[in-house]
């Protein structure tokens, strides 16, 4: 993806991983085995922090622009069938050495829609993921929430079950929009939704927008940053629309050679940019190229801050990705393959992996922290021993000479904090690539 891009074409995609997802391999399978079976990585005499992913692959439609590993249609039966292969893997990582002691510092269920499960399904679930972990100590344990999936009892349920921060993905205000792009959920279904959560008193919630969603429009966009600010939220996430290459309107496109419907990137841009600056205006900060929140003593995003500095994320459920003492890892995507492997044979069932060398995971953590607008030089001198001002100097050259950073000196004339500008900050992804290492330019992400 290039800074000069315009149009939203297929291929386009979310950058949060490096090296690219494509180079992983089931050959470095073995090592992600060891790095589980060993004692955790010490950094400056401490384990690394330990957050753990959750993931529920349930959802009532896929969305047309949806990308991850999702199935619908699904029964009870088959349900109940995953949340005992997910609760018996919980119970494997749980008796691996990289566990230890350690707590969780964050927990994240991710979809799909956890939020699909029924109430008597949540507590089932809790109840045997309890009997081998806990996160009682966890700084967030994060949910996500398809708004038409949920029900009073189920946000008290939630709460219930020590989750601090619920987020919804609520995408866009208009009914006609959300049908369009293949949305479960209608607008009504939001408020409800809101009057649950609300009344729960939820500590943190967020809310999810996307810009350029199919059939979006200035006016409908300006009513959905409106409709937010009425409602309120801890912190919301927006989200530029991307074309991946498996999603419904990628493969629609790619089989009928028609023209993009996705608005251009200038226009997604100016969308995100608008919401930014109409949100500061409400007393909101900027805390990601994606995010702004009401109060930063309040929402610390644990989940990724912890992940976008090198902390192990201990993942499970179905084609999950994580990362443990150095190693990149994803379970199997295979339905059969991911149950057989847990309950008839009793092992993780892990699919891929990939060992970063040091200076991929210099990349990776500074490719990360730019989407928070920022890096600190000083941080990846003391953790990686390097200068990233020194070694990437034409690049950072090259992008403040087109307005994408600054890099302000220091009364002994040097450059300790690289800032994105805004112009910058709105097209953080495209300009991560220009740091891969030229193997790695051009191949496909996933």
């Amino acid at each position: 993806m290039s800074t000069q891009s315009t149009k939203t074409e297929v291929g386009s995609y979310f950058i949060s991983n490096y090296p690219p997802y494509s180079q992983w391999n089931e050959a470095t399978l073995p090592e992600i085995n060891s790095a589980l079976a060993s004692p955790p990585r010490l950094v400056h005499g401490e384990p690394t922090p330990l957050g753990l992913y959750l993931h529920i692959p349930f959802c009532r439609k896929r969305c047309k622009f949806c990308y991850f590993k999702v199935f619908t249609n699904v029964n009870a039966d088959q349900i109940e069938r995953y949340v005992s292969a997910l609760s018996r893997e919980i119970g494997l990582v749980s008796e691996q050495a990289i566990m230890k002691d350690r707590q969780f510092r964050f927990v994240y269920f991710g979809g799909g829609t956890p939020s699909f499960l029924s109430v008597k399904q949540l507590n089932s679930l809790m109840e045997r993921l309890h009997q081998h972990v806990t996160w009682d100590g966890a700084e967030e344990v994060t949910f996500e929430c398809e708004p038409g999936t949920l029900s009073e009892a189920k946000v008290q349920t939630l709460k219930e079950h020590g989750v601090t921060r619920l987020s919804l993905g609520v995408e866009s205000f208009s009914d006609a929009i959300l049908e369009e792009n293949g949305r479960a959920h209608l607008s009504k279904e939001i408020f409800r939704a809101w009057e649950w959560i609300r009344n729960a008193a939820f500590p943190n919630v967020n809310i999810d927008l996307i810009s350029g969603m199919v059939g979006e429009t200035w006016d409908n966009w300006k009513e959905n940053i409106r409709r937010t600010l009425e409602l309120s939220p801890e912190s919301v996430t927006i989200y530029q629309m991307e074309l991946p290459f498996n999603t419904v309107y990628s493969k629609g496109l790619l089989e009928s050679k028609s023209e993009t419907p996705v608005a251009d990137w200038q226009t997604k841009r100016d969308w995100v940019r608008y919401a930014f600056e109409t949100f500061q205006e409400n007393g909101y900060s900027i805390s990601s190229a994606y995010t702004v929140i009401k109060d930063p003593s309040k929402v610390n995003f644990s989940y990724r801050d912890n992940l976008w500095q090198g902390s192990d994320l201990l993942a499970t459920g179905i084609a999950s990705f994580g990362h443990a003492s150095g190693v990149h890892y994803q379970n199997v995507p295979d339905w059969d393959r991911y149950v057989g492997m847990i309950l008839d044979e009793g092992r993780l069932p892990l699919g891929r992996a990939y060992r970063p060398t040091p200076l991929q995971c210099l990349i990776r953590e500074m490719i990360l922290q730019m989407k928070k607008g920022y890096l600190n030089v000083d941080y990846f001198r003391r953790k990686f021993d390097v200068n990233i001002v020194d070694k990437w100097k034409s690049q950072w050259e090259e992008y403040v000479s087109e307005g994408m950073v600054t890099m302000p000196l220091d009364s002994e004339g040097n450059s300790q904090r690289i800032e994105l500008t805004m112009d910058g900050l709105l097209r953080v992804d495209s300009l991560l690539p220009a740091f891969f290492e030229p193997e790695f330019r051009g191949v496909r992400y996933t």
